[in-house]
């Protein structure tokens, strides 16, 4: 079968005036209508994440040249920027959310600048917009015990089904962090596929819990993301990610060890 390498682009906020904390990862609205008609004079064909998961779980084939399009946490602008040059195109997208962060009868006010609310929410699946979970309070999963773990999937996926009518069947970590416990955590909770980060394009052989994505930041310009949806230059974009990636993940372990040696001292 195939390997097919396929570009996952992952967005969070789509903002003229975004805040300090979100504005590295925020892309400009003009910046974004650009990159949507790139995708579209390139002759790419977005799919959801479901889709794309299923199409290589059953064998069934890719459509030409295929790209993912996703969006983190779920901010404001997804609906208010991103949505109309979407349907514009006709382009399906796939949005996980932070349930805590979205304004309404669950928000823990967490989320980091303006999110949406759950009629957005809804708008946006009814416009052909995958929703996908991204835990409640948005926490690194895998620093957690199992019981707040499964806890952060549990609460998530019963507030996106009972806002939505549906249940979720694709799952982002949240910060990219994930471990072999964590993935089994969210493969229990019911979701078919879960996205992590890791800068690279996506492939089957990675499984259906570990798929990749490429960051698009503010600072993409559209000669890099050019070079992003064709899967080159990936691996010198993103070498101070990885090192850093690959550093702070040296770290949590440590942390986690340590924590372990002291529940089992107590």
């Amino acid at each position: 079968m195939s390997d097919t390498a396929v570009p996952i682009l992952m967005y969070h906020a789509v903002a003229s005036a975004p805040n300090d904390a979100t504005r590295a990862l925020s892309v400009a609205p003009e910046a974004f209508a650009e990159q949507m008609a790139l995708i579209g004079d390139l002759g790419l064909t977005p799919v959801t994440t479901a889709d794309l998961a299923a199409r290589w779980r059953s064998g069934r084939p890719l459509p030409d040249r295929p790209v993912l399009i996703t969006f983190d946490d779920g901010y404001e602008g997804v609906h208010r920027h991103a949505l109309p040059v979407l349907t514009k195109h006709g382009f399906p997208a796939t949005l996980f959310v932070s349930t805590g962060w979205i304004k309404g009868a669950y928000d823990t006010g967490g989320g980091l600048d303006a999110m949406l609310d759950w009629q957005q929410v809804r708008d946006l699946a009814d416009s052909g917009i995958e929703i996908g979970g991204h835990s409640h309070s948005h926490p690194q999963l895998d620093q957690l015990d199992d019981a707040t773990l499964r806890a952060e999937l549990v609460r998530s996926t019963e507030i996106v089904t009972g806002e939505l009518g549906a249940r979720p069947v694709s799952f982002a970590y949240p910060y990219g962090y994930s471990s072999r416990r964590v993935r089994g955590a969210v493969r229990e909770a019911g979701y078919a596929q879960a996205l992590a980060v890791g800068n690279g394009l996506a492939r089957r052989r990675q499984g259906p819990y570990a798929l990749q994505r490429v960051t698009v930041r503010r600072g993409t310009d559209v000669e890099e993301f050019e070079r992003l949806l064709q899967g080159r230059a990936i691996t010198r974009n993103f070498a101070k990610d990885r090192a850093l990636t690959k550093g702070y993940a040296l770290v949590r372990r440590a942390r986690q060890v340590r924590r372990k040696a002291i529940r089992s001292r107590v």
